[in-house]
């Protein structure tokens, strides 16, 4: 950014940073600019990079470097440059440093100015940040100002030392000692009325900004009120009627009014104040969200951020404004948008807010979307409509912003999983799809591998109800995983998991069962400790128990056969096998002529060996 950039455009350009490394970055260019400017001669550009100094202060950056400019700038002849350097002394000065003596003389020569305007300026400064002694020695002329005839002089002089003056101090002592407030609170019909003057008072120039009439007295008056109402019945009741007619009367289109609107709400939030008061003061806030100044924006949703809780409908009314700031520019306004968001998802609006708040996740940036799918799954769990609304939710996260989610994301999900049983086979589907579309989301990867593991007979089955069939054989599924496990992109923890569902899978097919031998044998000698001993353990398994292993496995889809082999009536030993929907029969291990068959039923799909069954009694033939 150049040194010599305009105020508007480093303001644009400060709003413009997307985070707040950028901030800073952009700051610390522009503070190097402004320190060599100071350095060199009287260039005509001092005011002008004091104001933007005074920016980066307001901001909560160090501008105390620029202390000497403001006294140099005070003592100049020039209107425009006293103005910001005054302005500057108010803003980086106080009674304790050192620096505000040396502008004791200029305040003195400017209270004997001839113009108005740079008496009026000194007067400020003097209220503002005088000390002790800088006031004592300068009360003569005060004095000689009070008894001068021009009314704008003996008007700012009185409201500066008198009204302005009492009014801070009152809030000062009742900030710092709770036991005045009784004693105070007498005063509130005085300052009700001063108040009430103030807003319906015609136009006055000495007082106007913006059309409206002193706006600093009315901000104070109303902070001031709003301690003084602060859990006091009697207090509050005398404001009420007050804040309405200031609500009411007051223009938002001036940032002047919209600081005292500002401070009209938060009076409001914070006194026992009626309902219809505060569905009003919700209501300023909404209209501070259409305003085109984003600072004004981010207070509006900082304040009902605080309010959400205790006015929940009348926040809601503005839920649509407040979703549109989700689109905002500003990372700042879009963050302030996002997290009132989520304050305001409820049972009623779930599904409506839930699609916002998906389709923002697919746009945000990166900084925000560990928060947006944190707010998302903590909606979901709370008032999710259905189990099969909340999985799908869930895997729509993890598809769009996978790699930004919480690590406990993976076992909440498979607990959520294992307790919706009726979802089992829907659930496996679709997370096979999600598989062998893209494997590069490793929390969508583990929990896929894990159902696949957990439920691959249902895949293998081709049949259900809640989603479109597909026909997976067993070698597509090998195939999925052993993708998983020699993919590049695969975490140890992502192997891990397609390691135990291939595992798994041994125990759920029929024909494929040394080709998952094979693969578990290969890790047996990984680089990778934790999979190298899954894998040296599984390999155990298959050694030292594979006669514990079915031979064949009942699948789902196949019927199980009694055959007799014994031409005694009835037989005196059975054998089992079974035969494939295609008709292909699995043969027995013994030997003789099959005389008759029965018809087993096998709906909990155990797995039956092929070992000689004994059996004392048949049904009758007419079974």
């Amino acid at each position: 950014m150049s040194p010599s950039v305009r105020l508007q455009e480093m303001i644009r350009v400060i709003r413009g940073a997307r985070t707040q490394g950028e901030e800073r970055g952009v700051i610390q260019r522009e503070c190097a600019a402004i320190r060599a400017q100071f350095r060199q001669a009287d260039n005509g550009t001092r005011s002008h990079n004091l104001a933007k100094l005074l920016y980066v202060h307001m901001l909560g950056y160090p501008a105390h470097f620029g202390q000497m400019e403001c006294v140099r700038l005070i003592a100049s002849p020039r209107y425009n440059e006293k103005r910001v350097g005054y302005l500057g002394a108010m803003m980086l000065l106080d009674e304790k440093q050192d620096a505000s003596l040396l502008i004791t003389n200029s305040i003195k020569n400017d209270l004997s100015h001839s113009s108005q305007y740079v008496q009026s300026l000194a007067l400020c400064t003097l209220g503002c940040m005088g000390s002790a002694e800088m006031c004592r020695d300068l009360a003569p002329e005060i004095d000689r100002l009070l008894r001068a005839s021009n009314s704008y002089i003996k008007k700012k002089v009185s409201t500066l030392w008198v009204l302005h003056g009492a009014v801070v101090l009152i809030t000062e002592l009742c900030e710092r000692n709770p036991d005045t407030l009784e004693q105070f609170r007498k005063a509130v019909p005085e300052l009700v009325q001063i108040m009430k003057g103030l807003v319906m008072s015609g136009y006055s120039p000495e007082h106007n900004v913006a059309g409206i009439s002193d706006p600093f007295l009315q901000v104070r008056i109303l902070r001031l009120l709003r301690i003084l109402g602060r859990n006091n019945d009697t207090a509050s009741d005398a404001v009420n009627d007050l804040l309405a007619q200031v609500a009411t009367n007051t223009d938002s289109s001036k940032t002047a009014g919209s600081a005292v609107l500002y401070e009209t709400v938060l009076t409001v939030m914070d006194i026992k104040s009626e309902s219809g008061l505060r569905v009003l003061a919700v209501n300023i806030l909404g209209r501070f969200l259409l305003n085109n100044d984003r600072n004004i924006r981010y207070i509006s949703m900082t304040s009902l951020q605080k309010i959400v809780q205790t006015d929940h409908n009348a926040v809601q009314r503005h839920r649509g404004t407040i979703v549109d700031c989700l689109k905002d520019q500003d990372a700042s306004v879009k963050r302030r948008a996002l997290e009132l968001s989520l304050a305001l998802v409820s049972a009623v609006n779930i599904r409506s807010l839930m699609k916002e708040l998906l389709l923002f996740l697919s746009s945000c940036p990166p900084e925000l979307r560990a928060h947006t799918t944190s707010g998302i799954f903590n909606a979901a769990e709370r008032y999710a409509p259905s189990q099969r609304w909340h999985i799908d939710t869930i895997l729509h996260v993890l598809t769009t912003a996978g790699g930004d989610v919480r690590d406990e994301t993976v076992p909440n999900l498979i607990q959520l999983i294992t307790t919706a049983t009726e979802l089992h086979c829907y659930t496996v589907h679709k997370l096979y799809r999600a598989l062998i579309t893209d494997i590069s989301v490793q929390s969508l990867v583990q929990v896929a591998c894990w159902c696949i593991g957990e439920y691959g007979d249902l895949l293998l089955r081709g049949e259900c109800e809640e989603t479109e069939p597909v026909q997976v054989a067993e070698d597509d599924v090998l195939d999925a995983l052993e993708m998983v496990l020699q993919s590049h992109m695969s975490s140890p923890a992502t192997r891990g998991f397609a390691l135990t569902a291939t595992m798994k899978l041994s125990t759920r097919i029929t024909h494929n069962v040394d080709r998952i031998r094979s693969i578990v044998s290969i890790y047996g000698s990984c680089i990778d400790v934790e999979l190298q001993q899954r894998a040296v353990e599984y390999n155990a398994l298959f050694k030292k128990y594979d006669h514990m292993r079915p031979e064949k496995t009942l699948g789902p889809s196949y019927r199980l056969f009694m055959t007799f082999v014994s031409h005694f009536h009835p037989p005196q030993s059975v054998q089992l096998q079974m035969k494939a929907p295609s008709g292909d029969v699995i043969p027995a291990h013994g030997l003789g002529q099959v005389t008759q068959t029965v018809l087993l039923n096998n709906p909990n799909k155990v797995g039956l060996r092929s070992d000689t069954v004994q059996i004392d009694s048949f049904p009758s033939p007419a079974w």
